[in-house]
């Protein structure tokens, strides 16, 4: 004898229930073995006094490759030469300013993140300043060019009584 089969409504609710659980099953091992592989970061170098000086001294130059961070915060492989390099020479018992100086003389300017102001990079630092001036100037002129055109500009006695009948009509409604 022949089993009746069960609406096809039921049919997709069961269907549906052991997707449910073969997702969450799938969430709760995805979960659980996760965080058993993350590590932390390891310092590179074993005194912790040298390291801090290193990521300090980073926090000073570019990431000539993102061009936007620093070597501190760069994962870039050229970063990373450039973060063993202060290390090394920091090591050797050179200066900070020798380190910047080094890399200045090796990348240029730009390796700085924080470039000096001199003559070379004075467009640089007062440039947004100026921007800001000639901003400033073109807003007062317009505001200035709109302000002489409204005051001459004449309103015939048409306009002067629509005017007037639109705010005594605003002001008798407010009353």
């Amino acid at each position: 004898m022949m089993q009746a089969l069960p609406p096809s409504s039921t049919l997709r609710f069961h269907a549906a229930l052991i997707w449910l659980g073969a997702i969450c099953l799938t969430l709760l091992l995805l979960a659980h073995t996760a965080p058993s592989h993350a590590q932390l970061a390891k310092p590179v170098a074993e005194d912790p006094f040298l390291e801090k000086k290193v990521i300090t001294l980073s926090n000073e130059l570019r990431c000539l490759v993102c061009q936007n961070q620093t070597i501190a915060d760069s994962n870039a492989e050229l970063a990373v030469d450039l973060r063993n390099q202060v290390r090394k020479q920091l090591s050797e018992g050179k200066s900070d300013r020798e380190i910047l100086d080094y890399m200045v003389q090796r990348y240029g300017e730009f390796v700085l993140y924080r470039p000096p102001l001199n003559y070379k990079t004075i467009l640089l630092w007062a440039g947004p300043f100026l921007l800001l001036l000639i901003a400033m100037f073109m807003l007062i002129q317009q505001i200035r060019r709109r302000h002489k055109h409204l005051a001459a500009e004449e309103f015939d006695q048409t306009d002067l009584s629509r005017a007037r009948k639109l705010l005594d009509s605003k002001s008798g409604s407010q009353s």
